[in-house]
């Protein structure tokens, strides 16, 4: 009798072992299925998109390559009807406008970011965590303004005084897009700097700014110019705030306060025009343009691993 008992325990166990491999054996082959399933959805979407971003970067190259010429980079633009012509005064104007916007972005911004990262809020201790809060709360929101209503504000509170367009105005207008990716690219860069670093200056007898400018700063510097120069890229194809600050003009701006042409204003004039001519010239500057935002995204790029290779 316990010799049957004892037989029926173990086919029990057996079959309940078995049961449990087999069950073992599905969850592995679900999870395997699911692995294969999610990694090669995320494969076709990977190639789907760089495909698309090869085929407008081949599309406007091969457009814009057949209409550049020497022309384009110094004369100006020709009279209706006629042929040739360039965007010299556009090129000229979109980089004043940049140094304007460089002057007025780059200062606050980083400054703001030093803010956020060393000082933390402590001018005001009773409202530390509300006060930075609403710093960052500020930048996100400014970082996500349509740059249209920003060109309305500088349009309003600049254009409207002086009662007329001009590169100031654009730049300000440039510069304030630029402020928020300057300042959270600074905060989390300066961040991203070991603690250590900051108590080896200040068990030295350094004072505070003195660590940051010449130990804190110097050390994250490459990411700092990146975020710089992403925030170049970002502002240098805007449009619809120049629309309404620097305008535009069909010759070289004098000096400041006169109305300019930049890149893309022209280019949204030449792209919606009839004429033939007025097209190619604007996939000739929609070219140069994309080849300044590729030459400052590489070269932040290069700036970034050359911070991941002295950290390393």
């Amino acid at each position: 009798m316990g010799g049957v008992i004892s037989k029926n325990i173990n086919d029990e166990q057996s079959y309940a072992i078995l049961g449990c491999i087999i069950k073992v054996n599905n969850n592995y082959l679900m999870r395997k299925i699911l692995n294969i399933s999610i990694f090669s959805i995320s494969t076709i979407c990977t190639i789907f998109t760089l495909s698309l971003l090869f085929f407008v970067f081949s599309y406007i190259l091969y457009q814009g390559i057949t209409a550049l010429s020497w022309d384009f980079f110094t004369k100006l633009p020709a009279p209706i009807g006629e042929g040739g012509g360039g965007m010299a005064h556009a090129i000229i104007g979109t980089m004043k406008l940049l140094f304007v916007a460089v002057l007025i972005g780059f200062p606050v911004g980083l400054m703001g970011g030093i803010y956020l990262s060393e000082f933390g809020g402590r001018l005001f201790p009773a409202g530390r965590g509300r006060f930075v809060y609403s710093v960052r709360y500020a930048a996100d929101l400014l970082n996500g303004i349509p740059s249209i209503v920003i060109g309305i504000f500088v349009y309003i509170v600049v254009v409207l005084p002086m009662k007329h367009f001009s590169t100031l105005a654009g730049g300000i207008a440039l510069g304030i897009i630029v402020i928020p990716i300057v300042l959270k690219g600074t905060e989390e860069f300066l961040r991203l700097v070991p603690s250590t670093l900051r108590e080896a200056g200040l068990a030295l007898g350094m004072a505070k700014w003195k660590v940051i400018l010449t130990i804190v700063v110097p050390t994250a510097f490459p990411g700092v110019a990146t975020s710089m120069m992403l925030g170049i890229a970002r502002v240098s194809g805007e449009t619809a705030p120049l629309l309404f600050t620097a305008f535009g003009n069909r010759y070289f701006s004098s000096g400041w306060l006169s109305p300019t042409a930049s890149l893309p204003a022209m280019i949204y004039t030449y792209s919606i025009s009839p004429y033939s001519n007025w097209k190619q010239q604007a996939w000739a500057g929609g070219t140069v343009l994309l080849v300044l935002v590729l030459l400052t995204n590489a070269l932040s790029r290069m700036l970034l691993r050359r911070k991941k290779l002295r950290t390393q």
